[in-house]
């Protein structure tokens, strides 16, 4: 079972002090990349959307988000739905609702692998016929070791078993990139921000700093 404080504890830990560049960071991902696959008239969730970095700098008729931080709701747009539970459990969204399902850096931290099955099969439930789910996340097969640099990461996921995964729920990989961003943003000094717009628009150097994976998959 996902423990709530300890959950707001962590966010709080990692998280402070970072905050506003951390938002920056997203409005440039979002911006400069990630828009391309999210239409104005698309109805969007973030799952596992932490403190709505992603969510809030997205264009989108209906944007939806899904945390357990009892911090959330205070941090997001007053216009974004919130759905306040455990992504393994049931959802409160209409099945065949949502274009667009966006998630970062979330499931290696969920407690155990069929929690993670559960979560895809709702993710898939959820979505309209060739809907996409958009998955960032480390890549254990880039990271070894390191991966565990997290005291609540929990799954370890590849790329591939990513992939598997996806597939064996009903989902048609469109676009797997084993290397994409680099590890993480929380234990580095910041940046200046043209460095990251370079940085997207040169994929050829990302097999030399990426350790996070990007899959998009359609609902079949």
């Amino acid at each position: 079972m996902i423990n709530k404080e300890e959950l707001q504890l962590t966010y709080l830990n990692r998280f402070k002090g970072m905050e506003e560049y951390r938002n920056r960071i997203w409005k440039v991902l979002v911006n400069h990349f990630f828009c391309k696959w999210i239409p104005v008239d698309s109805c969007v969730l973030d799952l596992g959307c932490g403190y709505g970095e992603f969510i809030n700098n997205v264009r989108a008729k209906d944007r939806h988000a899904m945390d357990l931080n009892p911090d959330t709701s205070s941090l997001l747009d007053h216009d974004i739905h919130l759905h306040h539970q455990d992504c393994s459990k049931p959802w409160s969204i209409d099945k065949d609702f949502l274009d667009l399902i966006f998630t970062s850096n979330f499931f290696e931290h969920l407690p155990n692998k069929n929690a993670l099955d559960q979560t895809i099969r709702h993710a898939h439930k959820h979505l309209k016929t060739n809907g996409r789910l958009i998955m960032l996340g480390p890549n254990i097969a880039a990271l070894g070791g390191q991966y565990w640099d997290f005291w609540d990461h929990h799954i370890p996921i590849s790329d591939q078993s990513a992939n598997e995964l996806l597939e064996l729920n009903g989902f048609t990989i469109e676009k797997s990139i084993p290397y994409f961003l680099p590890y993480n943003m929380v234990r580095v000094r910041k940046k200046p921000l043209y460095l990251l717009k370079l940085y997207l628009r040169l994929p050829i150097i990302w097999r030399l700093f990426g350790a996070q994976f990007l899959i998009i998959a359609k609902k079949s």
